[in-house]
């Protein structure tokens, strides 16, 4: 069967991977001028590599899962390293957690912050794994597509058992009282798209992911990751279109027949929209063909944009860590202004990346490559003069933690805000992170990964299930592959079992 794929992300490099394994002729229509999506590479004229996108890598066994698949181990393919210390995160008044990267030192530090902070970490990551393990081996490979798949007695015992439904804020304050291992354990949601109040405690998966299970590198940047996917999609024989335009998609009696793709009719017997689910309803299907309105969509609570600098400095920086969280503003008030009040923020958390102090690749010799990162709302108003505002907050504060000055020592500079994110991606409001993970956007209340009205019609990406972030991406690309293969076949081919 001939197949295609709209986008060439994670979910849709995925997608391609395991449908061309299954024997289908698989073309990938990338709007892009390569793969990769979010994870993109910026190569500059002056010898810098930046990430453009995704920069932790938790989860390994997602992507040891996802190779494996195909005869290959990860280290086949690139090369990780565990990074110890893990990150660090700035407090009030410059007072910062170094976040070891092996579990002991990981509870003496707790025990030292916390008076029973080891025997509470160790009580709460027990509870994580539980999670974790319910999590990727009971629900994230689920289609969602009716609430059936979730009525087992063994599936709501184990959900009961996990403290699943709780607020995500209130589960974590039952093990810790000291501010600030409460917003270490608060900082992943962060990202989920919605404040700990209103996010599941079932996401304390995360905090075990990211403290018990490692923070990782690939070498070279996550492009590696994008490049190994993509090696294995030309293995199998997929095609890529690059610098493609999908202008819409044609069907015949309730099935998609072909696409239009820069003006040329492509005929194909099945789809995978792993571009943005909105763009794909609101531009490309017509009237009658569309799961959703746009005041669904518009009642969507949606993971936060960011505004991003990539920036090349021309001496190295001894204060930073590979990752650096700076939390040295209240993270409720940021929050609210992502999440209930969107608007710019008035006192900005932000993360910066300095990959170059694990890479020597990513930098020219004696240089540093950073990536300073800014969660905002979706859908906000961006242009230069707000980006150079914060862009002066972010970097004064760096500055000051570093104890030296970086802004007269910046040899490339690049923004990236919400325009790039609608221009690049087509993304909805210009949000990076997908769809929010709130309680009433979980599971089958996600958007539908099949169409309702073209049968050989599906989607992945982070706005259906699983969610957002690399990982559930990578998933999201198998669960539509392997529906629509089976669509296809009517059979289920073994790669998908």
């Amino acid at each position: 069967m001939r197949i295609g794929i709209i986008g060439a992300g994670f979910a849709g490099l995925s997608a391609a991977c395991y449908l061309s394994a299954a024997g289908h002729e698989v073309h990938v229509f990338e709007k892009n001028a390569e793969a990769g999506g979010r994870a993109r590479q910026l190569r500059t004229a002056n010898g810098f590599i930046f990430d453009m996108g995704p920069s932790w890598y938790w989860m390994p066994a997602v992507f040891e899962k996802f190779f494996n698949d195909f005869g290959y181990r990860v280290s086949d393919l690139y090369q990780l390293q565990l990074l110890d210390p893990a990150f660090e995160i700035v407090f009030e008044k410059k007072e910062t957690i170094v976040i070891p990267g092996t579990s002991d030192d990981l509870h003496n530090l707790f025990e030292s912050i916390q008076p029973g902070g080891a025997r509470a970490l160790a009580r709460f990551l027990a509870e994580g794994e539980q999670k974790y393990r319910f999590g990727m081996e009971q629900l994230v490979y689920k289609p969602a597509l009716s609430i059936t798949e979730y009525l087992s007695a063994k599936l709501i015992w184990r959900s009961l058992q996990v403290d699943v439904f709780l607020p995500f804020s209130k589960h974590v304050r039952k093990f810790f009282t000291d501010p600030r291992l409460i917003a270490l354990m608060e900082f992943p949601v962060l990202f989920l798209g919605a404040k700990p109040a209103q996010t599941p405690a079932l996401y304390s998966l995360m905090n075990y992911a990211g403290l018990q299970l490692g923070t990782w590198y690939p070498q070279g940047g996550f492009g590696k990751v994008i490049e190994a996917m993509q090696f294995i999609a030309e293995q199998n024989g997929v095609t890529f279109h690059f610098n493609t335009n999908v202008e819409k998609i044609i069907s015949t009696t309730n099935r998609v027949s072909g696409l239009q793709v820069n003006g040329n009719y492509f005929p194909c017997d099945g789809l995978i929209a792993a571009a943005d689910y909105h763009h794909v309803e609101e531009k490309l299907l017509a009237d009658g063909e569309r799961n959703y309105n746009g005041k669904y969509w518009n009642n969507k609570v949606m993971a936060p944009s960011c505004l991003i600098f990539y920036l090349g400095i021309d001496k190295k920086l001894a204060r930073l860590k590979h990752h650096t969280l700076f939390f040295d503003e209240r993270l409720d008030d940021h929050a609210d202004q992502i999440y209930k009040d969107p608007q710019w923020p008035d006192k900005p958390l932000f993360y910066v990346c300095c990959p170059s102090k694990t890479d020597d690749s990513v930098a020219p010799p004696g240089h540093e490559n950073l990536f300073l990162l800014m969660p905002v709302a979706a859908g906000l108003q961006d242009n230069e003069y707000t980006r150079e505002k914060y862009y002066s907050i972010m970097m004064n504060r760096l500055e000051a933690f570093a104890g030296e000055s970086i802004h007269d020592h910046i040899v490339y500079r690049r923004s990236y805000c919400i325009k790039n994110f609608i221009s690049d991606y087509n993304a909805y409001k210009g949000n990076a992170y997908g769809l929010a993970n709130t309680l009433s956007q979980t599971a089958v209340l996600k958007p539908k990964i099949r169409n309702k009205q073209l049968k050989n019609l599906f989607y992945a990406g982070q706005l259906t299930v699983p969610g957002p972030g690399v990982p559930p991406s990578i998933i999201s690309g198998k669960i539509a592959a392997g529906l629509l293969d089976k669509h296809l076949t009517k059979k289920t081919h073994e790669i998908f079992v």
